[in-house]
């Protein structure tokens, strides 16, 4: 178990799960609640009021091994070692690195990879938050903050989480029984619901579901959701099988110093990127024209042809107006911004970086 920083003990206190929840649904509040207790923290993700993800410091990788299996029954995609193979890059690999939430990379990679569509990562999203929810509900003392920022503002977001459905979802007896505890959630919807997301969150105003749609649903293996998926040529949808072809992404970094270089190759996992590094600015446009990467790391201050430079050749050249494009600095100043919007820059990466920040920039940008 993790040990608790000694600080937080000083602030725990009677805790009321439920009015908690409550405080961060309201439509401005976009950020992490996170409440600690001697067992372990909780860190829950909203954004304007509705839930992205949610997770539970302890044994963090279970429950999503847990529900990788189990929606591996509806999906040949996923590979027999799954489990085995998001252990090596996402536990061993990065287990002293600090990532926050090493779990949601997890999953973005799983998209990426296309073992998982968009659909299936919002019905994974969904049950690993109704098993925190249910640990959550049941906490009685700790302490709590509200980050108005927190690590998952700039990655992908596959689904908005309706938290008052959720809730009352978790608070449903057990004897009920998951099927039905599903259904009862899925009558609080009605079909406006799929086709427009706003209205899936006026739960108080919806009519049931009809009893034979119902069986229909059930019959066919539909899961109800609570959540609105945020591509819409899958909303609504059933679990959509995903292209079998495993993608590799080709990262070109461009820095003078072969040790940032050597840090960059050793922090991305070969399986899924190809990293080409060079040292020489000026040979490495034609370089970059040849190869095609996905994406381009460019280290600012170098000799002959400085970042910015490079950048703006690249711009201009019809193959690459969009591809992303991430300048590598020790300086993050204002004056470093502009010139980096100056010449269409994508992002920003600040050195010395983790593998955690270099993670989060890449899949920023090729999810």
């Amino acid at each position: 178990m993790k040990t608790l920083p000694i600080s937080r003990y000083r602030f725990f206190q009677k805790l009321q799960p439920l009015s908690l929840l409550k405080k961060i649904t309201g439509k401005s509040v976009t950020g992490c609640l996170q409440v600690f207790s001697t067992s372990g923290s909780w860190s829950i993700y909203m954004d304007e009021g509705k839930l992205i993800y949610a997770c539970y410091s302890e044994k963090m990788f279970e429950p999503l091994y847990r529900n990788l299996q189990s929606l591996s029954q509806q999906i040949s995609t996923l590979p027999g070692g799954i489990k085995e193979q998001l252990r090596a890059i996402f536990e061993t690999g990065i287990e002293n690195q600090a990532i926050p939430n090493p779990d949601y990379l997890a999953i973005c990679w799983l998209v990426n990879q296309k073992y998982i569509s968009p659909s299936q990562a919002a019905i994974l999203i969904e049950q690993l938050a109704l098993e925190v929810l249910e640990s959550f509900l049941n906490l009685q003392e700790g302490s709590y903050e509200f980050i108005p920022e927190s690590f998952l503002d700039d990655m992908p977001k596959f689904c908005h989480l309706n938290l008052r459905l959720l809730v009352e979802r978790c608070q449903m007896p057990r004897s009920v029984g998951e099927a039905s505890r599903r259904e009862a959630a899925y009558c609080q919807t009605s079909p406006a619901s799929q086709s427009n997301p706003s209205e899936l969150f006026k739960i108080n105003e919806l009519k049931p579901k009809s009893k034979s749609t119902l069986n229909s649903f059930r019959t066919n293996g539909y899961k109800p959701p609570a959540y609105s998926i945020n591509t819409n040529d899958n909303r609504g949808q059933q679990i959509i099988q995903p292209p079998v072809d495993k993608k590799i992404y080709t990262i070109f970094c461009i820095d003078d110093s072969p040790t940032a270089l050597n840090t960059i190759q050793s922090y991305l996992d070969e399986q899924t990127f190809c990293v080409v590094g060079v040292t020489d600015s000026l040979k490495a446009l034609m370089q970059i024209v040849h190869t095609k990467p996905d994406i381009i790391l460019l280290d600012i201050s170098m000799p002959n042809l400085d970042g910015y430079e490079l950048c703006s050749l690249l711009r201009k050249h019809s193959s690459f107006k969009n591809t992303p494009v991430i300048m590598v600095s020790e300086k993050v100043g204002f004056l470093e911004r502009a010139k980096a919007k100056m010449v269409r820059a994508s992002g920003y990466l600040t050195k010395p970086f983790t593998q955690g920040d270099l993670l989060k920039v890449i899949f920023q940008h090729i999810v």
